[in-house]
């Protein structure tokens, strides 16, 4: 993988007035596919709905399920411009030959001060794109991304049998803190085990 032109404003840290939180960044994957990674914008929003309705019929790894990607487009836009705003949230999103093909996201753990230094991400991308590297790229843009808001722990969740998944977090400094073995009830193959997953930052 080659990385190419990068841009990033630093946002603040945790109580402290400044900006939005900027990033853009252009490499070269397997084959020399060129992936942008930017903020993604109000005038996503449809691309962005879309995409979240593929990616969730696509794998039965995911929270939730294509019926219930409930937000209008409208509202996905007023959602975005408010993240564009925030300093210490973020909406990322992939893109190829001018096409979103993946999403991913800083959010804050909570409101409370207690918490003020725990964020959470994840990704989704599109089947067709699985193997080129993406969700790799994507995953080091959401630990840059919180570094520079401030926190000092990043945490997610993965489905135990999502093998891949887990071992792309393992080899990125991820450490295992817990299991739900009744974490998601799917409506194909019933009780998921949850893996509880965090990264010091």
């Amino acid at each position: 993988m080659r990385r190419g032109i990068r841009t990033i404003v630093k946002s603040s840290r945790q109580g402290e007035r400044n900006p939005m939180m900027r990033y853009a960044e252009t490499v070269v994957l397997k084959d020399g596919v060129e992936l942008l990674v930017r903020n993604a914008v109000a005038s996503d929003a449809r691309a962005l709905r879309d995409i979240m309705q593929r990616t969730h019929a696509e794998t039965d790894y995911l929270l939730s399920y294509p019926d219930e990607q409930g937000t209008d487009e409208e509202r996905e836009a007023r959602l975005l411009e408010e993240t564009e705003r925030c300093g210490n949230q973020v909406e990322l999103v992939a893109i190829v030959d001018g096409r979103i093909v993946g999403s991913t996201g800083v959010t804050a753990a909570g409101s409370r001060r207690k918490v003020a230094h725990r964020a959470r991400f994840g990704i989704s991308i599109l089947k067709e794109y699985w193997g080129m590297g993406i969700g790799r790229m994507l995953m080091e843009s959401c630990i840059d991304c919180a570094r520079r808001a401030g926190y000092t722990q990043l945490e997610l969740e993965v489905v135990a049998d999502n093998e891949r998944a887990v071992s792309l977090y393992r080899r990125s400094g991820f450490e295992e803190y817990g299991r739900n073995p009744r974490g998601y009830r799917s409506a194909s193959s019933g009780y998921q085990e949850l893996v509880h997953m965090r990264l010091e930052l």
